[in-house]
């Protein structure tokens, strides 16, 4: 490596970058031929810091900037390298080697030249950089998929008004990368504050995916190989925790938000992207989503089944519900209930058939004696208190379920025929 080294540094900086992807694409296409895996060794790493990311190998020395048209440059080398790799191991092991955070100064460098790449390879539409960006969400931990998540929604939900059909576009390019922004943005945007609810635009568009298409959310679950244990830390197999906590807290968090003011008055922008028919706009889209979560939930028994899991694998943990039952059960207090009744009935309906749909399809593992103290803390909701203290065949609770799935969210009706089969 460091023949290579002394090479690369009488290049000029872009030439350097797309010549160090070209070593490296034939030392890692070697080691693939005698191993499966091979070993991003600490020297590919230092090559890429120093002639990509521009982080100075010398201790003290300035780093090195490019201008807006040079990155741009070393972007679209990126993209068509990506593109042009027909062996997806190789490409795979070179993003991996690229992108992996390294715990040290030049992770910002890698982070931001990342989200710049994936936003452009969403922009033209170059699906070999966004598979490999579905599996770097995988296995990064999930405050760097964050980082990731929010750079794309900054790009293509807030700064230019209607790029976000750009975005929209991909989900038949790459469904697996959808799945994994999915999984991102629900771990990004919990509605634990006014600045943590997703924007208008891309609650639209990720609605409009899974109501597409509700086998969506499964699937990273159905493409990976399951460990016995999953890692902490990291993004969850499916967005379903997160989609579930969006649609059980969007009534209340809605109700709690404020309107942000400007120069102490609420802006003309701000109010029509705020106001009471953005709201309720937003509402009917999540209760659309609700309904398509239930169906996805409803569809899992069969999928656990056929993976040997039924029983064995929960994907949603009784650990996920304690925090979303406490939230709950904060934002009613803090609510004043006289003027949010509505909202609490909503939210606990919600809740109530959310837990008992993923109990029965084998999606959540826990006792009913377990979920009935752990929500015995939220206020009375009758559709709760009939779920579990019941005792109900659980086909029949099964059938109670899809029929109180629109009953109990009278703005949706037209919806009725995604729980019913039909």
């Amino acid at each position: 490596m460091s023949d290579i080294r002394h090479s690369l540094l009488r290049r000029d900086a872009l030439s350097a970058a797309k010549e160090v992807l070209y070593h490296l694409d034939i030392y890692f296409s070697s080691q693939l031929q005698s191993a499966p895996l091979p070993i991003v060794d600490k020297g590919s790493v230092e090559l890429l810091e120093e002639f990509v990311f521009q982080v100075p190998k010398e201790r003290g020395a300035q780093p090195k900037r490019l201008n807006s048209l040079q990155e741009l440059q070393l972007l679209e080398i990126m993209c068509s390298y990506f593109q042009e790799q027909s062996k997806d191991s190789v490409r795979q092991i070179i993003f991996s080697s690229l992108f992996s955070p390294q715990g040290n100064k030049g992770d910002d460098s890698r982070m931001s030249l990342l989200g710049k790449l994936v936003s452009m390879a969403v922009a033209v539409c170059r699906v070999p950089v966004l598979e490999c960006a579905a599996s770097w969400l995988q296995r990064t931990p999930v405050v760097y998929c964050v980082r990731l998540a929010r750079a794309l929604v900054d790009d293509y939900c807030c700064l230019v008004p209607g790029s976000v059909q750009t975005l929209k576009q991909i989900f038949s390019a790459s469904p697996r990368f959808c799945c994994q922004f999915i999984t991102s943005v629900t771990a990004l945007y919990d509605l634990s504050s006014d600045d943590l609810i997703p924007p208008l635009d891309l609650l639209e568009m990720i609605v409009s995916w899974i109501f597409e298409d509700p086998r969506l959310i499964l699937i990273t679950f159905l493409n990976t190989p399951i460990a016995a244990n999953l890692p902490i830390g990291f993004l969850e197999l499916t967005p379903l925790i997160g989609l579930i906590r969006w649609c059980v807290k969007a009534p209340l968090a809605y109700k709690r938000k404020k309107p942000c003011l400007a120069n102490g008055h609420v802006s003309h922008t701000v109010a029509k992207a705020s106001g009471p028919g953005a709201d309720r706009d937003s509402q009917l889209l999540y209760s659309k989503l609700h309904l398509s979560v239930l169906q996805v939930l409803t569809a899992l028994q069969l999928h656990l089944t056929e993976k040997n899991l039924y029983g064995r694998l929960g994907l949603l943990l009784f650990d996920h519900m304690v925090p979303l039952v406490e939230d709950i059960s904060r934002l009613a207090d803090e609510l004043n209930p006289l003027h949010a009744s509505q909202e609490i009935e909503l939210a606990l309906d919600r809740l109530a058939q959310a837990l008992q749909v993923a109990m029965t399809s084998g999606a959540l593992l826990c006792t009913r004696d377990d979920l009935r103290t752990l929500c015995s803390r939220l206020p009375h909701n009758n559709l709760l208190c009939s779920e579990f203290t019941s005792q109900k065949p659980l086909t029949q609770e099964v059938r109670g379920t899809r029929d109180r799935g629109t009953e109990q969210l009278p703005e949706c009706r037209d919806d009725r025929h995604v729980l019913s089969g039909s």
